[in-house]
């Protein structure tokens, strides 16, 4: 009878140690920030390379996700008049809108993986390739903080249709975690 109970107690301890090794997927951590310049993403992130690759990222997309004017003033309404300026889409099309003051970087970490890796090719999908780097272009409004585009890459509107309003603090480097079984999310943030 005492051995029985022995093994139930070492097979009842052991299970979590089981569980964790049949966990089907690894465990993602999803890190973003929302920085101003290269040197306060490196000053974060402690990678200056791959800030430099997100700040082109969104550089060369500023222009075709920007929100679209007609005249400086209408975009001085929504934005502040110094950044309303003329721009010129990949397709040659010119508008007046708001310069990039800010880009979001994104990437996917799976693991113990803390790869941050080089930029997809050109013409890759803008996908969850773990430790690739993601940027968005980000802008100020006069009213609602940060926006961000929220449609499909090239999607272009007029005035301030096709971005989303996020609450983020500048200059911070955010961590979202996601992990096996269904587990929740957490979030936390770190910098300062």
């Amino acid at each position: 009878m005492k051995r029985s109970k022995t093994t139930a107690l070492l097979l009842m301890g052991a299970a979590p140690l089981l569980f964790t090794a049949c966990q089907r997927e690894q465990p993602v951590q999803m890190q973003e920030g929302l920085f101003t310049s290269v040197e306060r993403c490196t000053e974060q992130t402690g990678d200056a390379s791959n800030c430099r690759v997100a700040f082109e990222q969104a550089r060369q997309q500023a222009a075709d996700a920007a929100p679209q004017y007609g005249s400086r003033e209408a975009c001085a309404q929504d934005y502040p008049a110094e950044d309303c300026v003329e721009q010129r889409t990949s397709t040659g099309h010119s508008f007046i809108g708001p310069m990039m003051a800010g880009f979001f970087l994104s990437q996917m970490m799976s693991g113990n993986r803390a790869g941050l890796a080089q930029q997809p090719a050109a013409g890759q999908a803008r996908g969850a390739a773990p430790g690739r780097p993601q940027a968005t272009p980000a802008w100020r409004s006069n009213t609602d903080g940060w926006l961000r585009p929220s449609g499909a890459a090239g999607a272009t509107a007029p005035g301030r249709a096709g971005l989303t309003p996020v609450a983020a603090t500048p200059d911070r480097a955010m961590t979202a975690q996601r992990g096996g079984f269904g587990a929740s999310g957490r979030g936390r943030s770190s910098g300062g």
